[in-house]
């Protein structure tokens, strides 16, 4: 069944695509933040332990929340690593070792990427692609990203 919710069917489409993109992001960015709590490694293990796991819970939500917004336009969400892979703009890295300070600055740089992107397209989608719900939802979603990188920030000072 077509969705009628006033957004044409090109822009539906077009705003798919942007989510379908936003949402590899964010998966990645949730993965990376898994393997940190995994395998973290130091003096202070059991707090970072803790502090990693709040945020990829925080992630998990925010990951659903993009996938169920995409099915919310009438198209499907993105679910394998290998569409995630191609569409993402993140990089996969591998760390030599498991420490707080390098796990932090490379999830914090990640967290800025994704804030810039999103940035990026808040106007565009209101705009050109006249979806100002999705315009909206991003702009929360930048905002959440915001918040986990200054938590992330704060741990190097």
């Amino acid at each position: 069944m077509t969705t009628s919710i006033g957004i044409s069917t090109d822009n539906l489409l077009k705003v798919s695509q942007v989510l379908n993109g936003i949402l590899s992001d964010e998966f990645l960015l949730y993965l990376k933040t898994r393997n940190a709590h995994w395998n973290i490694e130091g003096p202070d293990f059991y707090n970072k332990h803790k502090f990693f796991e709040a945020q990829y819970q925080e992630l998990d939500e925010i990951v659903d929340d993009v996938a169920e917004r995409i099915r919310k336009l009438g198209h499907y969400a993105t679910a394998t690593m290998k569409d995630y892979l191609q569409l993402t703009h993140l990089t996969e890295l591998s760390r030599a070792t498991n420490d707080a300070p390098g796990y932090i600055k490379e999830l914090l740089g990640d967290h800025e990427s994704i804030i810039i992107r999103l940035r990026e397209n808040i106007n565009h989608i209101a705009n050109d692609l006249k979806d100002a719900g999705t315009s909206d939802y991003i702009t929360g979603l930048m905002e959440s990203h915001e918040r986990m990188a200054w938590m992330l920030r704060a741990h190097l000072q």
